[in-house]
């Protein structure tokens, strides 16, 4: 077993490790490369998740490197744009890079995907379309709970309290929400769910007012919205003005102060999903609050707020790959194999990745809130459940 630098050891393996075939330099340094939107529709997000894989790195370098060799980040903006995602693959490729870290957006993450099999670089993705990851690909690994993962505990939250008829609105050009939907079609039945109606907008929508109104009179229970970025946030600034006398659910595209600034006092009373890590202060002493304390300190710190959702996915996502090359070395096969049979505990949740699963997470490591006070306020379900998930973590 490779040697981390003492202190940081567990924690900090939250680097972004690369390295081997051609990924080091002179032996000295470790090159990671990281695709993210920066510019962009999804330039909020995937700002945050920057701030925490660098974060990550600079720890490790700090602390001496992965035995005794240091992250060098090479980091490109795919301005939120699939074949942006795929140039810069090409020229991370040309840098002999061992592992990729990838953009928070999904319609990025399929693009890139294909090509990372193809090369067989590990890809570590940051978005969480499940065709990335069903059926499994060897060289890819997703690190938020997939979209399928999030209906599973929507349903069940919505089983817990008696919920059985919903209306789902869905943004049709996010592999994202697609794949969401997808999930709670699949899943509604097993927990005693239906779907009564079934309403799509695109990523460009700007008025909600005509799906509103088709869901009046459909006798639903919920309306649950599938939406990242723009759309999530218009929607929910319309929602008060709607005259629908129900619940509104979103997902974990929600999950920050990205989504709950704008919509300012038309986000009281929404039930957002979240990353366990985001509601950490609800979270008992362990394993578990502890990993997201030693990200979220230095991250508050530094930018005088908690990190949102994206800010844990890139944190995490670091700390699984440097976890891999602790115990493999730098070479990609090994660093493939490595992942495969990882177990890990990070601000997201603990991960067991496995042959036959490479997202990693289950619905017991996804969180419903509520918004109060302009704050995520795990739901006293939630809460119950965040401790069963902590104690089996350890």
């Amino acid at each position: 077993m490779r040697k981390l630098v003492p202190l940081l050891a567990a924690a900090l393996l939250t680097a972004a490790a690369c390295g081997s075939s051609g990924g080091s330099d002179g032996g000295s340094t470790l090159k990671i490369g990281f695709i993210e939107s920066l510019t962009g529709n999804y330039a909020p997000l995937g700002g945050e998740a920057k701030k925490t894989v660098e974060l990550a790195v600079d720890q490790i370098n700090t602390a001496g490197g992965i035995d005794g060799r240091k992250l060098k980040l090479i980091t490109l903006d795919d301005r939120t744009a699939p074949d942006q995602g795929v140039l810069h693959f090409n020229k991370l490729k040309s840098e002999k890079v061992t592992a990729i870290i990838g953009s928070t957006f999904s319609n990025v993450g399929l693009a890139v995907e294909p090509l990372a099999e193809r090369e067989r670089i590990p890809y570590i993705s940051l978005s969480p379309a499940d065709e990335q990851v069903d059926p499994v690909r060897a060289y890819t690994f997703v690190v938020p709970a997939i979209s399928s993962t999030y209906a599973q505990a929507m349903l069940a939250y919505f089983e817990a309290h008696g919920i059985t008829k919903v209306a789902v609105a869905y943004d049709t050009k996010s592999a994202y929400a697609k794949a969401g939907f997808a999930g709670m079609r699949k899943y509604a039945g097993q927990h005693g769910v239906q779907i009564i109606k079934e309403e799509t907008f695109e990523t460009t929508a700007s008025d909600f007012s005509p799906l509103f109104t088709h869901v009046r009179d459909s006798g639903a229970q919920a309306l649950v919205a599938w939406a990242s970025g723009p759309p999530g946030v218009t929607l929910a600034k319309q929602f008060p003005s709607s005259g629908l006398k129900l619940p509104l659910y979103m997902t974990g595209a929600q999950a920050s102060k990205l989504w709950i600034d704008p919509v300012g006092k038309a986000a009281e009373g929404v039930y957002v999903q979240s990353a366990i890590g985001v509601v950490a202060d609800s979270l008992p002493d362990g394993k578990l609050k502890q990993s997201v304390q030693e990200m979220s300190g230095p991250f508050k710190q530094k930018y005088g707020y908690e990190p949102p959702q994206f800010a844990m996915d890139g944190y995490a996502g670091v700390k699984l790959l440097a976890a891999a090359i602790d115990k493999a070395g730098a070479d990609r096969e090994k660093i493939r194999d490595a992942l495969e049979g990882l177990t890990l505990v990070t601000p997201c949740g603990k991960y067991t990745y496995s042959k036959t699963d490479h997202s990693g997470l289950k619905p017991t490591d996804i969180s419903m809130n509520q918004v109060k006070d302009g704050r995520l306020v795990p739901t006293e379900w939630s809460v119950k459940q965040l401790a069963e998930t902590a104690k089996a973590a350890g």
